[in-house]
């Protein structure tokens, strides 16, 4: 475990040469890698949303693609196509730029519905269907995908399901004053994001995901989870609340990040800690609470502040 959680502890690190002072997002990031999942980051522009994301590709040593999309990407574009070959008479496969291990899926809401149903099946399954036949993607996979919170004009809001997908969504947000001034001098000869350089390969990071899943969880903690999450579909001013996927993310991101603070046992503040960016993307408000600024972070703190905190008693397995 102490291997694992110094190599989780570089990439950070490394990512913060770039991107200063938003270490709990870095560190929501890397816990989302070592889970399996998928992440979106939303914010106004200029935050350094893709500055991020290359940086998270530049500390792993893995094959990386950017995907700029805009309102004429095609599904093909993403899963790539088959094309006739006249010698041999077969149809030969285009690889599309989905085949890779870490994805830059910028300003992703810029592209049609028909476009971003094409990552369903990837983020999901971690495979494509192309003309019947399926390729399996290169592991780690990750999709981090970008989009801005304030422009509206020329974008296609997120499917449900897509957004159900994502493992989490988190904000970067403003620099304060300090952090912002140290941004300056740090950046006043060169972008330091042409000088990073990996830390960790994509073995060391199968392996660390291998061992998530073994970090022990109590029965206790389970009925939490579900019982935070049962509070958001039952919610007054919600028209759809969180999914059984949630709560499966939910145990996982708790697990991923008691394992990242040495710990192989999980505690109801673990879950608490992941319930916001795990679960407050896939809560649907009613148009008469949007009207009143109620979202959905705010339906997960009320289902939140109506559960009882478990005492657990088992603290894991030596």
């Amino acid at each position: 475990m102490e291997q694992s959680v110094k190599i989780m502890s570089n990439i950070i690190e490394n990512i913060e040469k770039v991107i200063i002072g938003k270490r709990s997002v870095i560190e929501l990031i890397v816990i989302t890698l070592i889970c399996k999942g998928h992440i979106l980051i939303e914010d106004v522009p200029g935050v350094g949303k893709t500055s991020l994301a290359l940086a998270v590709s530049k500390s792993i040593d893995s094959t990386f693609k950017r995907i700029q999309f805009t309102p004429d990407v095609l599904p093909t574009d993403i899963t790539g196509f088959s094309v006739y070959n006249q010698k041999t008479g077969n149809f030969d496969y285009k690889k599309g730029a989905i085949l890779n291990q870490i994805i830059l899926a910028d300003e992703i809401n810029r592209t049609s519905p028909k476009t971003q149903s094409s990552l369903l099946e990837v983020m999901e399954e971690g495979q494509i269907t192309v003309d019947g036949t399926t390729y399996k993607m290169p592991q780690p996979f990750m999709i981090i995908a970008t989009q801005n919170s304030v422009e509206y004009l020329g974008t296609f809001p997120l499917l449900e399901a897509q957004l159900d997908r994502f493992f989490m969504k988190v904000n970067v947000g403003y620099p304060t004053v300090q952090d912002e001034i140290a941004m300056l001098s740090h950046f006043k000869t060169h972008n330091p994001l042409a000088d990073l350089r990996p830390v960790a390969t994509g073995e060391e990071i199968l392996r660390i995901q291998s061992h998530i899943k073994e970090v022990y969880a109590d029965e206790s903690i389970y009925h939490f989870i579900v019982n935070i999450v049962e509070g958001t579909r039952k919610h007054p001013q919600v028209v759809l609340g969180a999914s059984p996927r949630g709560s499966l993310n939910l145990l996982r991101a708790a697990q991923g990040w008691a394992f990242y603070n040495k710990r192989n046992y999980v505690l109801p503040d673990d879950v608490l800690k992941m319930a916001m960016p795990i679960l407050a993307h896939r809560i649907i408000v009613k148009q008469e609470a949007k009207l009143k600024r109620i979202t959905g972070a705010n339906i997960v703190q009320d289902s939140i502040n109506k559960v009882m905190v478990p005492v657990v008693g088992l603290y894991g397995k030596k």
